[in-house]
Formats: C-alpha cells, sequence, structure tokens
C-alpha cells in the first residue's frame, strides 16, 4: 500500500507514505520506486529508524531505536553500523567511537554506567583488544588487552601520586593432556606487580621506547646525581636524608 509521489515511468518517486506487506511503515523519500533519501521506518516489532537511506538501505547519518531500549546514533553503510556513532544499550552503558560493519572496531570509549568506569582504547570486531586505558574513580591502569582481558606489562596509577608497574599472566588451569588449539575467551589472568614508584611518564609496551642516545643520557645523568648525592651524604650535609633512605 503506497500513497505519495510517482516519476513518468509510475515508480515512487518524491516523498510518500507505505505500509509492507510484513506490517512495517515507511515514511519519507523515493527515487525510482526506492527509498532513498530522508525518511522514517517503523518496524513491527516496536524498532525504529530515522535517518538516510540509499537503494533501500541505510546509508549515511541515521538514528536507530531497537526495541530492548537502545539506541545507535551515527552512521551507516549499506545497512551496518559503520564509521562514527554513539551507542547507548538497554542498561544504560554506551560506546562512543569507530564501527566496522555492525561491531565496534578501531578507536572507541565504553563507559559502564553502574561503576562509572571508562575503557578508552583499541577495539578489533566489538572485543578490547590493543593498546588502551581503563579508567576507574580512584586509579586507572594502562596497559594491554586481548579479547576483552588485560595482558602483558602494564601499570595501576593511584590518586594518591603513585604508580604499581607489573604484568598480567594467563592462570595455568589448562594444564591437561590435550591442550587447546585456541585459548578460551575466558582465560583468566592474574595480575603480578613488580615494583611501585612515584608517578612517570611510562609509556604501554608496544610504543616506541625512548631512542638509545636518550635513553643513555638519561642514565648518565642519574649516575652523576647518584655520586653527588653520595659525596654530599659523606660530608653529612645530608645526613638525614640518608637515615630516611636506610
Amino acid at each position: 500500500e503506497y500513497e505519495g509521489d510517482r516519476n513518468e515511468e509510475g515508480e515512487r518517486h518524491g516523498r510518500g507514505k507505505a505500509i509492507l506487506p510484513n506490517g512495517d511503515k515507511y515514511e519519507g523519500e523515493y527515487e525510482h520506486g526506492l527509498r532513498t533519501g530522508q525518511g522514517t521506518y517503523k518496524f513491527k516489532n516496536g524498532a525504529r529508524y530515522i535517518g538516510t537511506y540509499l537503494q533501500n538501505k541505510k546509508h549515511g547519518k541515521g538514528t536507530f531505536f531497537y526495541p530492548d531500549g537502545s539506541k545507535y546514533e551515527g552512521d551507516w553503510v549499506n545497512d551496518q553500523r559503520h564509521g562514527y556513532g554513539v551507542y547507548t544499550y538497554a542498561n544504560g552503558d554506551t560506546y562512543t567511537g569507530e564501527w566496522l560493519n555492525h561491531h565496534r572496531h578501531g578507536q572507541g570509549t565504553y563507559v559502564y554506567k553502574d561503576t562509572e568506569s571508562k575503557y578508552v582504547g583499541g577495539w578489533v570486531q566489538g572485543n578490547q583488544e590493543g593498546e588502551a586505558e581503563l579508567i576507574h574513580l580512584n586509579h586507572r591502569f594502562k596497559g594491554k588487552f586481548s579479547k576483552g582481558n588485560p595482558v602483558g606489562r602494564g601499570k595501576y596509577v593511584f590518586d594518591i601520586g603513585c604508580e604499581q608497574h607489573g604484568e598480567y599472566i594467563q592462570s595455568e588451569q589448562y594444564k591437561g593432556e590435550e591442550e587447546e588449539e585456541e585459548p578460551s575467551v575466558f582465560v583468566e589472568t592474574k595480575w603480578k606487580a613488580t615494583e611501585i614508584t612515584k608517578l612517570t611518564l611510562w609509556t604501554p609496551h608496544g610504543e616506541n621506547p625512548p631512542p638509545p642516545k636518550e635513553a643513555s643520557l638519561e642514565a648518565e645523568a642519574s649516575a652523576e646525581t647518584a655520586e653527588e648525592k653520595a659525596a654530599e651524604e659523606e660530608g653529612g650535609e645530608k645526613a638525614a636524608d640518608a637515615v630516611a633512605e636506610e
């Protein structure tokens, strides 16, 4: 059932309203019989799309309201979430960032409503993957993620002004006669701390380290400073500090 403009060939062309055989409804622009341009599509199950179409497919900017109360607002390509967009989930969580073929993919930020924690970093096919930062109310973790879990070297930065360096290692729960070819998504990782330091300009594993020359200069500077401090301590000028360090 259609009501609206048509071209000389009798095709739906221009603005119009249509009720599809399955009960869905569309109101918007047409070109040569196909939904193309701005329009609103109401699904029988309660879902609704408001945005741009290209040859019957969601393409361009648009907002999709899902039956469960969630919502996506952003870019579409060939009927899929693709590009940049914001997804608000039914539980109040939000994801803001890049999409590829309906999946969170690229760089994005996921905010957990209940805890107010925030993941900022890489995504691959919907999973947290790559260098990232997991921010909590009074501390944050910087490191690398794989399939949603932290892995390898990283550090926790606390608001009180210190850092805990260490690494995440997989728990040894898969010791059996037959080893799985691929690790399970639910493999647990455990944090192993190595040291606690003051705040530093440390970068996550995987980023380019400082050039060797700069590193050697920093080492020499540190050595000279240590020698000067030792000399001062021998002279008694830093006695209090020496006792504190011991």
